[in-house]
């Protein structure tokens, strides 16, 4: 006999947070009773349907600290289908319209929040009412006591009143019982001792602690898709912030990024598709301003978070903003507001094992910025927003680097690489090139009862050497070597050793690589077939001389190229820079002696000068603070990574191994890069129409992280040896995290790449 004001179903159930039923008129039927009841011409007619029970009680009410809200999660009622089933039955009987809530089950009488339980593991409070101590699970915190709704651990179906009652009763009975057991034990009264205590001492201590620390707490939203789920991560970071003059600061800042920017990280992370629940932060780690001597102009924002499920898995989410002075800040804000991570499961015994490793980017809105900017709390807001822009300008404005270390290569480094033989080659057109052979030994294969396998041939790229690496103990020919595999590398007339005045990449097709694969043959005979390993300008040679005729598919076993094909596809800056007149010009400037000194100790001419002085001005991603790795990539384009190179790696291939740079065969390269693919010194598509005598197997590697040749390159190039070719086996790998010549010369080349090429080699001679 509930009484239901008029005005609550009409607001109510007619409104906007309404469905009703039967379907079809139902709005307008709202509608046309609004207006009557406006005009005062119908009363209301309107009833309440109410049917009660049981639901699943597991609905939430949950305070997020973080955006200062209560959410509520309600409960699943499962005979929720049948209730609305009897409902409608009801008003077809009394012919009328039915109007349901969108949020449909409507709990009252709210219970439970700190349920009774006989164990802590399944509730806050014991039979008693006495609160469980998460410390000494078999211990309770004494006059600490629950006795009302909250206990109940479940809807009761009716009315709780009197139910609540009952457990206040309950509790209260044993409370009583546990007081006079306190007084008799100690003799005294707990009530007055606590009179003379000042409650407000505790609360000033806190207040002075919190006084005297000198921090910031930032708020950050983040939202994205990891391994492309949706994925929101909500943080809390407090740096703590050291007092000092504005002066100081300035010139601390001017030298090295701050060493204070960094703090502790709490909060949660929503990525639903793993974890239904929130994955809460139980330990996390900021720097935002994190130092990376490889790239001394580049600075980073890292995160690393442990998260945990309520199931008992744990995950660590790692996380970094990249901020690059590239082209003049011009992509400032999407690196400043980008964050790229990485989420893996950690093994253990509630997730079963790792498997786990996805990634992706989550991003910070305007709005959000803002608001994480407003939200700034600690005594040190201020000081913060002044370091951090501080940073800032030294990044993108001022573009200083950060301290540098330079590495050497001791001659015990050099000393301890494999022995090798050199041969001195007369190519058809009467020019000068040599190989360099490395034997594993034929007895090796012998003593197995096993044929040698065939010797594999690698094409460097232009003018740098990136298989034969002193300085890297599993380079390419060591690992090959280890393999049992003979190895020969060419230095052909692209080689830093005698390069001519005048030549092409043509030239190389046509007359080097022909003469290195006769000279193998004379070592092992006719029959013998060759397998090619080939980077950047190699692999556009090779292609060159197989769909040239200079050379037969029939004497080579395998292809392998590493970002180079048939096709050379460049990212948007190397476009560009191919098409304007930058490589006429140059050459017009350099005049007759077109090879180029590196080496900053080198003598050169003023118009060598001169070029290498424009060439450190023309924007690259990455800068260094190296002088010949800067002309270099201002000419090419940044050919590596910096941070997937080692130390002495860098400072053997710009300080000993790339002294000069042969400039001849610009304007062939040009044209090419202008193609989109290989063409002849005059520019004619004189190779890709001959797609029959590439017949044999290939493998095409490129670098996920494109820094100059796209992996498009070997997408076309795939494509293309699957259409013509689809007789033989054909492989394309795009291995992320490296960009061109790294992925022969970098610290895990031998992890990353190395494995594919040999796979695709011993599937070849299989």
């Amino acid at each position: 006999s509930a009484v239901i004001p008029a005005a609550y179903p009409s607001i109510l159930f007619k409104g906007i947070v309404t469905f009703g039923w039967p379907t079809g008129y139902w709005f307008f039927h709202g509608i046309i009773d609004k207006l009557k009841r406006l005009i005062g011409s119908k009363s209301t007619q309107a009833m309440v349907l109410n049917a009660m029970g049981h639901d699943k009680s597991d609905g939430k009410i949950t305070l997020e600290k973080e955006i200062e809200k209560i959410c509520f999660n309600p409960p699943h009622d499962p005979l929720l289908p049948r209730k609305i089933e009897a409902f409608q039955k009801i008003t077809k009987k009394l012919g009328g319209i039915l109007f349901i809530s969108k949020y449909r089950s409507t709990s009252v009488h709210q219970l439970g929040g700190c349920n009774a339980s006989s164990d802590f593991s399944d509730g806050v409070c014991n039979p008693n009412g006495q609160v469980f101590d998460p410390e000494v699970p078999s211990q309770v915190h004494k006059g600490l006591y629950v006795c009302d709704a909250s206990l109940i651990p479940c809807s009761v179906g009716v009315n709780p009143s009197l139910t609540i009652a009952a457990a206040a009763e309950h509790v209260s009975k044993h409370l009583v019982k546990d007081v006079l057991k306190y007084k008799s034990k100690n003799c005294t009264d707990f009530v007055s001792k606590e009179v003379d205590r000042n409650p407000n001492t505790e609360e000033m201590h806190d207040n002075l602690k919190t006084r005297d620390a000198s921090y910031v707490l930032i708020k950050e939203t983040l939202r994205g898709y990891v391994g492309g789920m949706p994925c929101t991560a909500t943080l809390k970071m407090r740096l703590e912030l050291q007092s000092q003059n504005n002066c100081d600061d300035w010139n601390w800042v001017m030298r090295k990024f701050h060493p204070t920017l960094k703090g502790k990280v709490g909060g949660y992370v929503v990525l639903r598709a793993i974890e239904k629940d929130k994955l809460h932060v139980l330990d996390g780690e900021v720097d935002m301003c994190e130092v990376d001597y490889k790239t001394p102009y580049t600075q980073y924002m890292r995160y690393r978070l442990l998260l945990a499920a309520a199931s008992g898995s744990r995950y660590i989410l790692e996380g970094k903003k990249i901020m690059n002075p590239y082209l003049f800040a011009l992509h400032s804000w999407t690196e400043t507001t980008t964050l790229h991570v990485t989420f893996k499961r950690i093994a253990g015994i509630f997730s079963g094992g790792a498997g786990l490793n996805l990634k992706g980017e989550l991003r910070i809105s305007m709005i959000a910025l803002l608001k994480s900017l407003l939200s700034l709390e600690g005594n040190r807001r201020a000081r913060f927003i002044y370091l951090f822009s501080l940073n800032l300008l030294r990044t993108y404005i001022l573009q200083i680097p950060q301290e540098n270390h330079e590495h050497s290569v001791t001659d015990s480094e050099n000393k301890s690489y494999p022995a090798s033989t050199l041969h001195e080659i007369k190519t058809e057109d009467g020019y000068l090139i040599s190989c360099r052979q490395w034997n594993c030994g034929q007895n090796r294969w012998k003593l197995r009862g096993e044929v040698q396998p065939n010797p594999i041939l690698l094409l460097n790229g232009y003018s740098t050497e990136s298989f034969c690496l002193p300085t890297e103990p599993n380079d390419l020919i060591r690992t090959l070597l280890e393999e049992g595999y003979e190895i020969w590398l060419l230095q052909s007339r692209l080689h830093i050793l005698n390069p001519p005045k005048n030549f092409t990449i043509e030239d190389i097709a046509s007359y080097d690589i022909p003469a290195a694969i006769n000279k193998i043959t004379e070592f092992h005979g006719p029959s013998m077939k060759v397998h090619v390993v080939a980077h950047c300008v190699g692999g556009l040679s090779i292609h060159m001389a197989l769909m040239g005729g200079y050379i037969s598919a029939t004497q080579i076993a395998s292809l392998s190229c590493t970002n180079s094909s048939m096709f050379f596809k460049l990212n948007m800056l190397a476009t560009v820079k191919m098409w304007l007149p930058l490589v006429p010009m140059s050459m017009a400037l350099l005049g007759d002696n077109n090879t180029l000194p590196l080496l900053e100790t080198s003598k050169a001419s003023m118009r060598h000068r001169l070029l290498m002085s424009i060439a450190r001005w023309i924007p690259r991603y990455e800068r260094c603070t190296c002088k010949e790795c800067e002309v270099f990539s201002g000419i090419f384009g940044n050919a590596f990574w910096h941070q997937n190179l080692s130390h002495t790696m860098h400072h053997w291939l710009n300080k000993q191994s790339t002294r000069i740079l042969p400039m001849a065969a610009f304007p062939h390269l040009r044209k090419i890069c202008k193609s989109g693919f290989i063409v002849d010194s005059k520019g004619n598509n004189s190779y890709l129409i001959h797609p029959e005598r590439m017949a044999l197997s290939t493998l095409y590697i490129s670098g996920g992280r494109s820094l100059l040749v796209t992996p498009e390159t070997s997408f076309l190039a795939n494509k293309y040896m699957k259409l013509h070719q689809p007789g033989f086996r054909h492989e394309r790998v795009v291995v992320d995290g490296f960009g061109h010549s790294d992925l022969l010369i970098g610290e895990e080349s031998s992890k990353e790449v190395f494995p594919h090429i040999l796979s695709h080699i011993r599937l070849a001679e299989e």
